[in-house]
Order: C-alpha cells, then sequence, then structure tokens
C-alpha cells in the first residue's frame, strides 16, 4: 500500500493579469520523494512552488499539509535583510530541538564562515547562505528552486551528495541535468497549465516528453481529418437528412469547440548566430604564460593552443581565476611572464556572466536595438525587431518592458539574442546556462555543435560541457591549470576526481599498488548516494572489462595477425592497454569504497 502524501496540491488554478498560468496543476509529497518538477521557463514552477510552501494562495483548487510536517523553501531570490550575520540568518530558521550547530557546519562547506554581512554579499553568497537555512533543520519537505543557479562546481557537488543523504523529501527545480538525473527518483512535467506525473528520475524524462508530444501531435491531426469529414458532410450530404440530424451537426460544432480549446506547447526558441569572415586556423596560443596580483599566483606557467572550431570547457572554483585565464588567453590582459599569440581576423562576442552589457532602466527592444532603428542585420540579411524578439519567445506587447521587470529566465534570452546577433568568429560564454530552460539549452548545445568558428566556455554544468567541449581546461590549485581532452566526464575518467579533490590518505594494497585510503569513517557518516551506486556497478564493469581483456589476448594470440593487418594489431593492442588501465582503477575504487562502507558499520 503506498503511503499517503504529506503535501498535496490538488486542481490548483491561478490567473495572472489575463493569462491563466495554471489551470488544473497537482503535486503529492510522500515521506523521501525525490521529485523533479520540470517545465518551460514562463509555465509557471516557480509559481507552483510558492504555492506549495503556502507563500501565495491559488484562486482555486486545494492544498494539504500534513499537520505537524516541517517544510522549507528556497526562492531564487533570497531575503537576508533585518539580519546582522550570515549564521544569524541560517541559523534563524532552526526550531527547538534542531542541532544549533549544524547551521555553522552547513555554511562552512558552502564557503562562507558565518560572519559576513548579508547587505555585502553576492548573489551566489546570498544563494549559499539561504541553502544552509533550509538544510539546517532538516525538515520533512525541501523545496528548491534553482538550488545550482551561482553556485561554482565544488559547491554543486557537496550540495549534490548532501542533498542524497538527507531523509528529507525534495522538489527541485533545476535546469542542471546532471544534478536531477543524480537525485530524482519521479518528474512532474508542467505544461500549458496542466501537470503530468512520471515516476521514473529525470532521466527518463525526455524521452517520455517527447512521446507524450507527438502523440498529442498525432491525436489533433486525426481531430483535424474528422472535422473536415463532418464539414464535407454538412456541406454536400442530403439536405433533408443534414436538417434531421441535429445531433450530428452539434457534434460538429463540438469538435470544432474541442480544436480550438486545444493548446499547443509552446514554440522553441531560434537560434542562429550572426557569422563574420573565417578566422586563421591558429586562434589562440599560450606559452608558459603566468600572471599574479600581489602575492597571489593566478596562472603559473600554462600552455595551449586554440584552434579554429575548438570548443575549449573551463571549469575551476569560484576565485579560481576563469575570468582572468580568459583576459590573458583573449589578449584583454598582459601575462607577467611567458607570450599570448592571437590568430588572424578574430571577431569576438562575449557573454559576460553578470549580464552586465544590460542596462536595467533600458526596454528590451532598446536592448536588441542599442536604441536604434527597428531593423537588426542578422547574418547579412535585414530583420524587423519584432520578428528576433518572437524567435526568442518574447511577445510585442513585451517591446517596452524594462530590462529589470525581466523573469532571470528572460534575461538570459535577451543576453543570448545580443550576442549571436554579433558577427562573429570566437564566441566566449560565461556561465550561458543560467536561468535557462532546458529546451533552450537543447538548442544552444546544438547551436553551438553547428557554430564553424570557436568556442570558449565557462560553465557549472556538467552535462552542458559533456555535450559541447572537446577540452576542458582544470583548476588545479595555486596558479596551476591542467587542459583534458573530451567533456566533462572525460576529464573526470582521466584526472580520477571532480574539480574538488577527495581528502584521501594513500596506503598500500595488493600487487604493490597504491590506493587512496579514506579516513575511518565516524558512527554518523553515510555512503552517498554515488558511492552506494560505485559499489554496486563496479564489480559489473570490472567482469565486463576481464571478458574484453579476454577477447582481445585471443585476437592477439594469432601470430599472423600483424602481417595480415598490422592496424588491426595495433588497434587490439592500444584497446588492451586502455582495458587493463581501466580495470586497475575500477578494482582500486572499488576497494576504496569498501574500506568506507566497513568503517562505517564497524
Amino acid at each position: 500500500m503506498a503511503p499517503a502524501p504529506i503535501l498535496a496540491l490538488q486542481d490548483i488554478k491561478l490567473t495572472l493579469g489575463s493569462t491563466q498560468l495554471l489551470e488544473s496543476a497537482e503535486l503529492s509529497v510522500v515521506p523521501g520523494d525525490k521529485i523533479a518538477l520540470v517545465g518551460r521557463n514562463g509555465s509557471g514552477k516557480s509559481t507552483l512552488l510558492k504555492i506549495a510552501a503556502g507563500e501565495i494562495e491559488a484562486d482555486g483548487g486545494k492544498r494539504f499539509l500534513q499537520p505537524g510536517v516541517t517544510i522549507r523553501y528556497l526562492p531564487q531570490e533570497p531575503d537576508l535583510s533585518g539580519f546582522a550575520t550570515t549564521l544569524d540568518y541560517a541559523a534563524g530558521g532552526l526550531e527547538g530541538g534542531n542541532d544549533p550547530h549544524r547551521a555553522r557546519y552547513l555554511l562552512e562547506h558552502l564557503g562562507l564562515t558565518g560572519n559576513e554581512d548579508p547587505r555585502r554579499l553576492s548573489g551566489g553568497e546570498a544563494r549559499r547562505a539561504a541553502l544552509a537555512r533550509v538544510l539546517a533543520p532538516e525538515p520533512d519537505i525541501v523545496l528548491l528552486d534553482e538550488p545550482t543557479n551561482h553556485l561554482d562546481l565544488p559547491a554543486i557537488e557537496w550540495l549534490e551528495a548532501e542533498l542524497a543523504a538527507l531523509r528529507s523529501a525534495l522538489v527541485i527545480i533545476s535546469h542542471d541535468r546532471r544534478f536531477l538525473s543524480d537525485l530524482t527518483r519521479s518528474t512532474v512535467w508542467l505544461d500549458r497549465g496542466t501537470t503530468r506525473r512520471l515516476n521514473r528520475g529525470f532521466s527518463a524524462f525526455e524521452e517520455w516528453r517527447d512521446t507524450v508530444l507527438e502523440e498529442e501531435e498525432l491525436n489533433r491531426h486525426k481531430l483535424d481529418r474528422q472535422i473536415v469529414r463532418e464539414e464535407h458532410w454538412l456541406t454536400y450530404g442530403v439536405t433533408a437528412r443534414r436538417k434531421r440530424n441535429v445531433r450530428r451537426l452539434q457534434g460538429l460544432f463540438d469538435l470544432r469547440q474541442e480544436r480550438r480549446d486545444l493548446k499547443r506547447q509552446v514554440g522553441n526558441v531560434k537560434l542562429s548566430v550572426t557569422e563574420a569572415d573565417v578566422s586563421g586556423k591558429m586562434v589562440m596560443e599560450a606559452d608558459a604564460v603566468s600572471k599574479s596580483f600581489g602575492e597571489r599566483t593566478i596562472v603559473a606557467d600554462f600552455s595551449t593552443r586554440i584552434i579554429r572550431g575548438d570548443r575549449v570547457g573551463i571549469v575551476g572554483a569560484n576565485g579560481a581565476g576563469k575570468t582572468t585565464l580568459i583576459k590573458l588567453l583573449t589578449g584583454v590582459l598582459e601575462p607577467d611572464s611567458g607570450r599570448i599569440r592571437l590568430g588572424s581576423n578574430l571577431e569576438l562576442a562575449t557573454l559576460d556572466q553578470r549580464r552586465a552589457a544590460l542596462d536595467p532602466s533600458s526596454t528590451l527592444k532598446e536592448a536588441l536595438t542599442n536604441g536604434g532603428s527597428d531593423t537588426l542585420i542578422i547574418n547579412g540579411q535585414p530583420k524587423h525587431v519584432m520578428g528576433y524578439m518572437k524567435d526568442f519567445l518574447f511577445t510585442p506587447e513585451q517591446a517596452r518592458t524594462a530590462v529589470d521587470k525581466l523573469s532571470g529566465g528572460e534575461r538570459g534570452r535577451l543576453a543570448l539574442a545580443r550576442l549571436l546577433a554579433l558577427p562573429s568568429n570566437v564566441l566566449v560564454l560565461d556561465e550561458p546556462t543560467n536561468d535557462l530552460d532546458l529546451e533552450t539549452l537543447d538548442l544552444l548545445q546544438e547551436m553551438l555543435g553547428d557554430y564553424p568558428g570557436t568556442v570558449i566556455v565557462v560553465s557549472h554544468d556538467r552535462d552542458f560541457l559533456d555535450r559541447v567541449a572537446t577540452s576542458v581546461i582544470v583548476a588545479e590549485g595555486e596558479g596551476r591549470w591542467t587542459e583534458y581532452a573530451g567533456g566533462y566526464s572525460d576529464m573526470v575518467a582521466q584526472r580520477g576526481f571532480g574539480v574538488t579533490k577527495p581528502e584521501l590518505e594513500k596506503a598500500p594494497a595488493r600487487g604493490g599498488r597504491t590506493v587512496a585510503m579514506a579516513p575511518i569513517a565516524t558512527p554518523k557518516a553515510k555512503l552517498s548516494f554515488k558511492q552506494k551506486h560505485a559499489l554496486e556497478t563496479l564489480p559489473k564493469e570490472i567482469k565486463k572489462l576481464d571478458a574484453e581483456m579476454e577477447r582481445l589476448n585471443a585476437l592477439l594470440a594469432d601470430p599472423a595477425l600483424y602481417t595480415r593487418d598490422p592496424r588491426a594489431f595495433a588497434d587490439a593492442s592500444a584497446k588492451l592497454t586502455a582495458a587493463q588501465a581501466a580495470k586497475t582503477r575500477a578494482e582500486d575504487e572499488w576497494l576504496e569504497l569498501e574500506m568506507i562502507r566497513e568503517a562505517i558499520e564497524g
């Protein structure tokens, strides 16, 4: 028997102005639920979460919260006013019986001391303090609206592990695919005012959504054909029969009304980049470049060569110097030592993380035209600003809307629209995924894949980097940067860990190899979701590698293979070496996790 819900929204309705935002939305949360709440920007996800949190009241429908159940809500823009320090703010969410030290523990792990003045915090710091306040009481239900926005990768990976170990039920809105896929076990899709639920995590959502939309389109097509048949009967049928068959005539009217009531899904953003002339083959080259500010070294003896068509991702903790590295590579900053060489015919277009190019007081139309005429030149062709706005899902009525009145997602689309209108053969993108919905992210990824120029992107979105980057440059600490081939997951496979190095001591293992050994766990420690999953799957992976090595050894045992097909011999040898290395890594990881598990279980 399924457990009773501790929070339930039924038949929720809400109208904003003349727009019916929510028509029949539902949300049910049982103890321990891990739910992804997904939908297009502007579909009402944040509004539904606010109704669930009790922050706003719906026009219709029911909200049920089981008596005694505690609930905490993380808004996109938390308000820290009225508190002297971040610790006061975080501890303000605690109740009697809560651990008084947990607020400081969370703040410290999120990179804050607790002594910061809330009035002087950046957006990212305010988000970290708000996360500490929400998680400190360990409530029954945690509602999170874009928890990873403005967090760096170390903070995201720590937060993911913390939430996975939390016993609270979670409802999460996020554009970070990897974050949702790793954490959620159910998905609620808010689309055109109503909700659908999939009892599987986000990793299964997109295939399911596409199937639903295809079925909708097929049913719409069938309805159109039925209307055509009925209209043909009404026009050409026997006159006396037409007059007598009132019921059939009424049925036609009902079909037409049903067709009018059908809502198509909101269209997709149309992304196309205005291309400049082709750059030289060599775009940027750094040779033993170093840069320091005072006694702090930001870049130390770094070398790279970026070729036309490369997509280079840059990752690291906040403050590691990612922006400084970009400024060095693009020639904005002079290095203290070493040499930067820029290629010929470069046309750079830059998207900064803070969207500083957007004047908050200007209107949407002025932001796109720089206050000029109503026509933009896109890929050498004139285009009216209203048509260009429509490509980015803005309505004509929004033309005179002030930039500071736009939502975060709308500001993100506006910044992209401005950027892509500029002629370029090099795109420099600083956190381009912030506030974009998943569908717009898909289109941005496709556009970057087709872009003939060069892309340099700073991002904390691991899935985005996997889909876009051809190499990843990682901050190693103390000014050291290392470049790895492939996307984020490829970097992790080569490096052995993500952007945060695990604090592990070294101990000798079987066969004389050195294996990372975790410190002995305290009785309260527990394996994270990822660690449990790895313990279960690594033996299967090792077994597969054994089978692959056996196959390759059998192939290489043929003495005539080298003479007959030298290329196949070389390929099999390389694959055998890679499989042996992968098996060694998998065995070491399993041994390390098994020692952690044994320490936890005593």
